[in-house]
């Protein structure tokens, strides 16, 4: 398998995790946000600054347009 395969896993679970735990205990937008960060560092995804911060960003747009969808 390749890193790339790998990394994509990691973060399509972490999205899918996130959006489940977001649907069954829906918190402020800042507790959301770094429980995002430190479940992306648990998993080994250690960006520097800015791309993490921006990683999580992304995350959370799309777990709120999944939720908006669900609804």
């Amino acid at each position: 398998m390749k890193p790339l395969n790998i990394l994509l896993a990691v973060i399509g679970g972490a999205i899918a995790g996130a959006a489940v735990g977001l649907l069954f205990a829906p918190e402020k937008g800042d507790e959301t946000r770094n429980r995002i960060m430190e479940a992306l560092k648990k998993k080994g995804i250690n960006l520097p600054g800015k791309k993490l911060d921006n990683l999580v960003d992304d995350i959370t747009r799309e777990i709120k347009s999944v939720e908006a969808e669900a609804k």
